[in-house]
């Protein structure tokens, strides 16, 4: 065992903390006027949201026939609990919302006392490719939905470079409501989005299903946030080709769903009979991602069952995972069990440069638990995975001192790392 000072940076990065500022890890403490105008039924021209308003989100809420939204920074949008409010921006229509670091645009509950799934959510549908047959629907995401609306439910074509709007700086609070089928509404879902569509700096907290999914499409998202979301933080599907970097997952196992609810889950379908073999199937690749476990003994928590994988890949699926932070999870990935491992499938799926820290074992096959395999091909030196039992207050920067501004930059001089397995969590 030996200190590490010149060990390549992992987990979020930047020369400052750019978390500060624009978060909010305590929404349910943050007061906003009461609305002025009322967003409701379909938008069908382009239009302006202002700071000086407080918007009301009724019902499910459509932007249609090309129109594009602009928000200004610092504007606020409450989603109705009572009507489960909903924003969607239908295929070819844009919404701009650029918020500023000191000036965030906020989505969020208009409850007096806020939880999960007080509202809706976003929903932004693209016309670049997926691979399912033909185009896809959200249509069975809304209760009593209009018959004219169905046509603009739909998403995907053949645009990689389809632009969908912009969302900077931008938070989403309390959505993913529950859908009278039993699922869930996400936090933000990206439907079909093309490759010029602008996701950074965006922050999902206490989401009812999904922080953010991703459906197809070429999307890339930077410096996201998901906070204490009920089922997982990023998911991707349906023939995904994205990027996701320096980006922050913080679960509470007293919140998250402890079945099959994970930080990143990376999939190419539901059900084999709904795709195109022939297209493309789901390929990710994450890069400088922090995923967190918040528990306090994750020992007891794992014993309860409160603790699962932090990574979850499905067949016919890739992912290049890299210079990634995976700490206090149980176990820290996991393969479904219908993948062999094989040349061709560990060539699909990649983890170097990682940190993987207080984690009850590292990576496995769903339902088999002898990883030996893995931990030899993995744990070759040529990957460069680091294996720790560190404390948090030793592994990140400052994640006690300042709740409403916590730093969770790796604190690189204070590792003591091996490139040796430990499985001191799981021996016990």
């Amino acid at each position: 065992m030996s200190s590490v000072f010149a060990q390549q940076e992992k987990g979020i990065i930047g020369a400052n903390n750019w978390l500060s500022n624009w978060t909010e890890f305590h929404p349910n403490e943050e007061n906003y006027d009461e609305p002025r105008q009322i967003l409701t039924g379909n938008i069908t021209s382009d239009i302006k949201l202002e700071k000086r308003n407080v918007y009301l989100l009724v019902g499910n809420v459509f932007v249609t026939n090309n129109a594009t939204v602009t928000v200004e920074p610092g504007t606020v949008i409450i989603g109705d609990y009572d009507t489960k409010a909903s924003l969607t921006i239908s295929k070819g229509s844009a919404l701009i919302a650029k918020g500023t670091e000191t000036d965030p645009i906020v989505f969020t509950s208009n409850r007096s006392v806020k939880r999960a799934g007080d509202w809706g959510g976003i929903i932004i549908l693209g016309n670049a490719p997926t691979n399912k047959f033909g185009n896809g629907s959200v249509a069975n995401f809304y209760d009593q939905l209009d018959p004219s609306n169905y046509v603009n439910t739909n998403y995907g074509g053949d645009n990689i470079n389809s632009n969908s709007g912009v969302l900077n700086y931008v938070r989403i609070e309390y959505a993913g409501k529950r859908k009278k089928d039993g699922g869930y509404f996400n936090g933000l879902l990206l439907a079909g989005v093309g490759r010029e569509t602008g996701v950074d700096n965006v922050m999902v907290s206490f989401s009812g299903g999904n922080s953010i999914e991703v459906w197809g499409g070429h999307v890339s998202l930077n410096k996201m946030v998901s906070y204490k979301a009920n089922y997982n933080d990023f998911k991707f599907n349906y023939g995904a080709q994205s990027k996701i970097s320096n980006s922050l997952v913080l679960r509470s196992p007293y919140v998250s769903n402890s079945s099959g609810a994970r930080c990143l889950q990376v999939k190419s379908y539901e059900k084999m009979d709904e795709v195109d073999f022939s297209k493309k199937l789901t390929s990710v690749t994450a890069v400088n991602l922090t995923l967190y476990n918040t528990s306090d003994n994750i020992r007891e928590d794992i014993k309860m069952g409160l603790v699962r994988e932090a990574v979850y890949v499905s067949e016919n699926a890739s992912l290049d995972m890299t210079k990634s932070v995976i700490s206090g999870f149980n176990p820290a990935v996991l393969f479904a069990d219908k993948i062999v491992v094989n040349q061709e499938n560990l060539d699909k799926i990649k983890f170097s440069n990682m940190y993987f820290n207080n984690c009850n074992g590292n990576i496995f096959i769903e339902n088999n638990s002898n990883n030996e395999d893995l931990e030899n091909w993995y744990g070759n030196h040529a990957f460069s995975n680091v294996y720790s039992k560190s404390h948090n207050a030793e592994t990140f920067i400052d994640i006690a001192s300042n709740s409403r501004r916590p730093d969770y930059r790796l604190r690189i001089n204070k590792i003591i790392a091996s490139n040796e397995v430990n499985s001191e969590l799981r021996d016990n």
